[in-house]
């Protein structure tokens, strides 16, 4: 049985299903979009709306320090976690996927910024839309720089496919095969990462729905 046409959540057009997101700052989720709709907000200055495009940047960052000492400092209770700007709470968020969803974990806020100040490439991650996410799990020290909506995908495959205590085979085979097609798709973490913060662009006239 086919599964269901997804729809554009502003005008109600059916989307493909590699398709666009908009990051609702108010209601704290991720909404569906169509290209035109998604065009109205990849825009630098669109206007001082709610909703954020989420971009396409994938940065491989395999210049990135962490070493085990810096990540215990970081306080994240399992291996694998996301990191994003809020633009709301005014502060940097860490979540870990589990069974139960997105779980947030509380950052050390002195920990992070010594992670900035190590890693510069954290500084152009656009508030609200772009996560460091951050694998450790079965020995794996991997980091990259994503689109907010890639986390959720993560996020979503774990929450579906764990099974009893430690997941099962099926997750651990789907996280791996996430990981290794993030890695397909990803670029090099250029040598220049010392740009200023982006704002997200967002559009309040293109709220109405």
């Amino acid at each position: 049985m086919a599964e269901p046409q997804e729809h554009c959540e502003l005008c109600g057009a059916p989307v493909p299903e590699a398709h666009r997101h908009l990051v609702d700052l108010d209601a704290q989720r991720l909404l569906c979009a169509c290209r035109p709709c998604s065009l109205l907000f990849d825009r630098r200055g669109a206007g001082g709306g709610h909703l954020c495009l989420v971009p396409d940047r994938r940065l491989r960052l395999d210049r990135f320090e962490l070493s085990s000492a810096a990540w215990e400092q970081l306080r994240i209770p399992v291996d694998i976690a996301f990191f994003f700007r809020s633009s709301r709470a005014g502060r940097v968020m860490a979540f870990y996927p589990g069974p139960m969803g997105a779980t947030e974990s509380l950052l050390e806020l002195s920990s992070w910024d010594e992670l900035e100040r190590d890693n510069p490439v954290l500084g152009t991650m656009q508030a609200d839309v772009e996560a460091l996410l951050v694998d450790r799990a079965r020995g794996a020290n991997r980091q990259w720089l994503v689109p907010i909506d890639d986390c959720y995908r993560l996020v979503a495959l774990i929450r579906t496919r764990w099974r009893g205590l430690s997941g099962g085979k099926d997750v651990w085979l789907g996280i791996e095969r996430f990981f290794d097609e993030l890695d397909r798709r990803a670029r090099p973490q250029p040598p220049e990462t010392d740009r200023k913060e982006t704002k997200c662009h967002a559009s309040s006239s293109a709220n109405r729905r």
